[in-house]
């Protein structure tokens, strides 16, 4: 009888999982519920973190995110190998980032109040193909995301710790990390897609964000490449005219937080691109098969560089 390997799953969609897994049918796999039982752990790297050590016999952990800051912390064990999901967000991220970017410079929230008050009152807008757009990271999303506002009409600036431009041409420019004062200087909109790591947490602060003249900040990677209180004097000074957040610090967002009042800034509750179990089923799908004949595993994240 073959050797069957045992996998547990820690999601708060387990039950999603459970039944995705058993359509797959995979050779050789097992369902358990006695973490020490499992080699493999497909979770969710917040919950997972609170019982890493449960796993005694852990090989392998396949994170249903993207983010898995919760499980680089050097506090934590790192005698597994961790892979991610990657190269799913790209659309939705873009979505997030462009169906934003539209209703602002075409004043939709403006004309819906209006239209409240059955008010007719056109204003000014400015199209999208005369702006530049800064995106902070050239991996997969932000080169799809590159490549839609390229579509648009939109001049693309990626930025990365190389300098060295992506092979797809979807940026105009590349700079590097380094020269952020030279890149923000040209920006109508600044997108942020980076990982938290050392290097980049609270990268965007009162001295990066004084470079910038009435641009939009999007916040689509992590809360902590932010620093918070150097956006709202950021958005004082009309460095930044509106900011889209989508992760925090600390999340959910404390209810007295400033950002909630601000009218100029526009909270959504870590949503841009959500991990859809289906998506993250393929991958973990063809990891495991990889796995289990021995082959290298897809979307590895390096514990020292935390992606």
């Amino acid at each position: 009888m073959p050797h069957s390997n045992q996998i547990f799953l820690l999601s708060e969609h387990r039950d999603t999982y459970k039944t995705l897994l058993a359509e797959k049918n995979l050779p050789d796999l097992c369902l358990t519920d006695e973490p020490e039982a499992a080699q493999i752990v497909l979770a969710d790297p917040p919950l997972l973190s609170q019982s890493l050590d449960e796993f005694s016999q852990l090989e392998w952990v396949q994170s249903t995110f993207a983010g898995v800051n919760a499980l680089t912390s050097p506090s934590l064990r790192q005698d597994y190998t961790l892979t991610n999901v990657r190269g799913i967000f790209g659309p939705l991220i873009a979505e997030y980032v462009l169906g934003y970017s539209i209703a602002h410079y075409r004043h939709f929230a403006r004309y819906h109040q209006q239209q409240q008050n059955k008010q007719w009152q056109p204003h000014l807008y400015t199209s999208l193909q005369s702006k530049t757009m800064v995106i902070l990271g050239t991996g997969s999303i932000g080169c799809y995301l590159g490549n839609a506002a390229k579509a648009m009409g939109i001049k693309t600036i990626g930025m990365n710790r190389t300098g060295i431009p992506t092979s797809g041409g979807e940026f105009h420019q590349t700079f590097h990390i380094s020269e952020l004062s030279k890149a923000f200087e040209q920006a109508d909109i600044v997108v942020n897609t980076l990982p938290s790591t050392p290097e980049t947490r609270q990268l965007l602060n009162r001295q990066t964000l004084s470079h910038l003249n009435k641009a939009l900040l999007f916040n689509v990677g992590r809360g902590d490449v932010l620093d918070e209180a150097g956006l709202l004097f950021a958005l004082k000074n009309r460095w930044v005219e509106h900011a889209f957040l989508d992760v925090f610090e600390q999340e959910p967002l404390s209810v007295e937080h400033p950002f909630w009042k601000l009218p100029q800034v526009t909270i959504t509750p870590h949503i841009a691109a959500l991990s859809f179990p289906e998506q993250v089923i393929e991958i973990f799908a063809d990891n495991y098969l990889r796995w289990r004949d021995g082959f290298s595993l897809n979307y590895q994240v390096d514990f020292e560089k935390g992606y």
